[in-house]
């Protein structure tokens, strides 16, 4: 079997768990594939096999690959759905971050993960993934986001109007600092944050939320993801920002925008014992009284 590693930064305190996770897989005989800057930067601390492959990108990561381990928070999780793309390799997160919300297998639980790969003992999620139709070429290759597209104001203009459209017929238009169209994975994200609700993942739906709205009636919608949302933006300034998960562009307000569900998902590697609800009641410490 065959593992691809990936991570962005590890601090050096955790290099006790992250040798422990080369060690484990090394003893159920599964072979680590290093994506090559992450192992450029603990080849010198840690006891890595010699004869370990490397990769440099989502075109190296061929059908021998069988999952995909994220090590770091959420934002690493994000990062590694722009390697895998359209080749449905399951990714199993484990936090070496803060929250944990997708990245949601702990640090202790590293051998019961690697174990569980073995003996495929586990639970793939489908979560569904945002695209991004432009008139003119944005982010690459990669159009497509996990958690969010997000349209934002530039630093120093003032709020933008954002005439917004469900299938080509007039929703809204939002006098706001910005808008988020979030998937049911992104709704407990940067969504949430400003006031969305949190939908079920398999729920098939987009929670389009405003970021400071001018207009205090307006309030977050959810709307089935067969819909196409198309975008009109008026503003001062020359130009906005585009953001996919944590991927950004500044795009002149002429561009002609609209999104609607990927046409495939992210398998998401989960241990039995964790599902939604639990990682909510955990995460957001629902069902404790935190008041003494």
């Amino acid at each position: 079997m065959k593992v691809a590693i990936y991570s962005r930064v590890i601090d050096y305190e955790q290099r006790n768990e992250i040798q422990h996770l080369f060690d484990e897989l090394i003893r159920q005989h599964i072979q680590p594939v290093v994506h090559l800057p992450f192992l450029e930067q603990i080849k010198h601390n840690l006891v890595v096999p010699s004869d370990v492959s490397v990769f440099n990108g989502s075109d190296d990561l061929d059908e021998s690959i069988e999952f995909v381990i994220s090590l770091g928070g959420d934002g690493t999780l994000l990062d590694t759905v722009s390697l895998v793309r359209d080749k449905n390799i399951p990714v199993l997160g484990i936090n070496f971050g803060r929250l944990g919300f997708l990245a949601s297998i702990g640090k202790e639980e590293l051998t019961t993960a690697v174990t569980a790969l073995v003996n495929r003992s586990f639970v793939v999620d489908q979560r569904s993934l945002i695209h991004l139709d432009a008139n003119k070429t944005l982010f690459d290759k990669v159009p497509y986001g996990l958690n969010e597209f997000a349209i934002h104001k530039t630093d120093t203009s003032p709020m933008i109007k954002i005439h917004t459209y469900l299938n080509g017929e007039f929703l809204n238009t939002y006098w706001a600092d910005g808008l988020i169209v979030a998937t049911p994975t992104g709704s407990t994200g940067y969504s949430l944050s400003c006031g969305g609700p949190v939908v079920f993942t398999e729920s098939e739906s987009f929670v389009i939320t405003p970021v400071a709205p001018h207009n205090l009636n307006v309030r977050p919608i959810v709307v089935p993801d067969s819909n196409i949302i198309s975008f009109e933006i008026e503003s001062r300034a020359d130009n906005f920002i585009c953001a996919l998960d944590s991927r950004k562009e500044i795009v002149d307000k002429s561009v002609q925008l609209a999104v609607r569900r990927e046409s495939f998902t992210l398998s998401l590697v989960r241990l039995n014992e964790n599902n939604f609800l639990k990682t909510l009641r955990n995460k957001l410490s629902w069902g404790l009284d935190t008041r003494n």
